[in-house]
């Protein structure tokens, strides 16, 4: 059983030379991101960035799996509804910026 979990994790984790043209001022700030010792290469900094956009990619897609079972159980969510929570959490951002209140007095 181990040895096919490592066999898979090894397989899952394999490296692929791949060719890609990028924009000069994005190749320059992977460049920079080595230098800064922010990677260990410019290969480490885009597959980070890769890596990045494929988690990004998951979870709106499970977002929109989400909505569309909440709308299958409960109904299209309406502008109106959009508009409501969209006020609650401005509000809530708010309420969170402006912190605990102080009670007059209070230290």
């Amino acid at each position: 059983m181990h040895n096919i979990l490592i066999a898979t994790y090894a397989e899952a984790m394999s490296k692929v030379r791949i060719t890609v043209s990028v924009d000069r001022a994005l190749a320059e700030a992977g460049a920079a991101a080595v230098a800064a010792g922010a990677a260990d290469s410019v290969s480490a900094w885009v597959n980070g960035a890769i890596a990045e956009r494929v988690a990004r990619e998951q979870r709106l897609a499970a977002l929109a799996e989400a909505v569309t079972a909440h709308e299958a159980a409960h109904g299209v969510i309406t502008d109106e509804e959009l508009t409501a929570q969209v006020r609650a959490d401005r509000d809530a951002a708010a309420a969170v910026r402006a912190g605990p209140k102080r009670r007059r007095g209070a230290a």
